[in-house]
């Protein structure tokens, strides 16, 4: 299993101000193919690329979520998608989170999952949120609220860990 703390560490990302980030939020049947297109090359870049991860991304699960991307000028600076409850979880989750190697600083990550819960917070009203975290992201998630569930395991090669928000 690879260690993500340290191959993150190597990376030397360009800071840009949160501020510049414009977020659109949309059910797979209301992106156009063009926004799709770059939703999975952002994806295919940081989770297949980046990470060195053989999997295959389209799990099935992306027609039944909405998608949260946060771009600066033309390009993705961060991406989610929100999972309805009943697909992945018994709870609503967010996953396939990303920002993208430009934007690994100047607190785009915490823009990201702000955003995220304040539409999952408005979607689905007293509902607990449960995700699959890397484990090197337990203290970033910890921060927002979410608390660790299950011991680590391997999902493709990567360590993991579930964690609940609001339970």
């Amino acid at each position: 299993m690879r260690d993500l703390s340290a191959d993150n560490a190597l990376k030397t990302p360009v800071y840009r101000a949160p501020s510049t980030i414009e977020w659109t939020f949309l059910h797979f049947n209301e992106l156009t193919a063009t926004q799709w297109y770059e939703i999975s090359a952002a994806r295919e870049t940081v989770f297949i690329v980046e990470q060195k991860c053989a999997f295959l991304d389209a799990d099935g699960a992306d027609i039944a979520c909405w998608h949260l991307v946060g771009k600066v000028g033309s390009k993705i600076a961060a991406y989610c998608r929100i999972v309805p409850p009943g697909l992945k979880y018994t709870e609503p989750s967010i996953g396939r989170v990303i920002t993208t190697l430009p934007y690994r600083t100047g607190g785009y990550g915490k823009a990201l999952l702000k955003e995220a819960l304040r539409h999952c917070d408005a979607m689905f009203v007293g509902l607990p949120n449960k995700i699959g975290a890397q484990m090197y992201l337990e203290k970033f998630y910890a921060s927002f609220g979410y608390v660790t569930t299950s011991e680590p395991y391997d999902e493709d090669g990567i360590l993991h860990l579930e964690m609940v928000r609001g339970a």
